[in-house]
């Protein structure tokens, strides 16, 4: 996924984020199978277990038993059918979750060759906070952010002031 690009300014702010909300000695259970960025959570002190890349639209059992306090979702939500279901079974009391927004002038994102490299939604941060509150889950902190390229166009002019990223800190409601 990231053979030719690294996006270093956007993982500084994700775990910006995450280090004001979540202390190093909480243990995470990271959406996803192991990726760069799970590596520098580990690199910074998080301790980070990773789902094994089951199909987490219809199974669970990895938030139904994982025994840790906290939950992050980074760039996950949009390549599910229904988020809701997953986000509902969580046992963790925080979640970290980021989403690429829906952006006006690009269509959703869909790789031609792998099936699990595309996106289902694309969120405006809205629906993404509706999700979220009929989940079960209250927002603390949220950040919205743009992801400039250096490349030349009418699209990567736009990227430099239209935010792309929107990341939240929740609890579960009653925890």
């Amino acid at each position: 996924m990231y053979e030719k690009t690294y996006p270093s300014r956007r993982f500084q702010r994700t775990l910006s984020f995450l280090k004001k909300h979540i202390a190093t000695d909480e243990p995470i259970l990271d959406l996803g199978v192991e990726n760069p960025f799970s590596k520098i959570m580990k690199e910074e002190g998080f301790s980070v277990e990773n789902t094994t890349g089951e199909d987490l639209d219809i199974d669970f059992s990895a938030v139904q038993n994982a025994d840790v306090g906290v939950v992050t979702a980074f760039e996950i939500f949009e390549h599910l059918l229904a988020p809701y279901n997953i986000l509902k079974e969580i046992k963790a009391n925080k979640l970290v979750a980021s989403i690429p927004l829906r952006l006006w002038f690009a269509t959703a994102y869909k790789n031609k060759t792998d099936p699990w490299d595309r996106h289902y939604h694309e969120f405006e941060d809205w629906q993404f906070d509706w999700l979220l509150e009929k989940s079960g889950w209250e927002i603390k902190d949220r950040l919205k952010f743009t992801n400039p390229v250096k490349k030349i166009g009418i699209r990567p002019l736009l990227r430099s002031f239209t935010p792309r990223y929107y990341i939240v800190y929740a609890t579960r409601k009653n925890s």
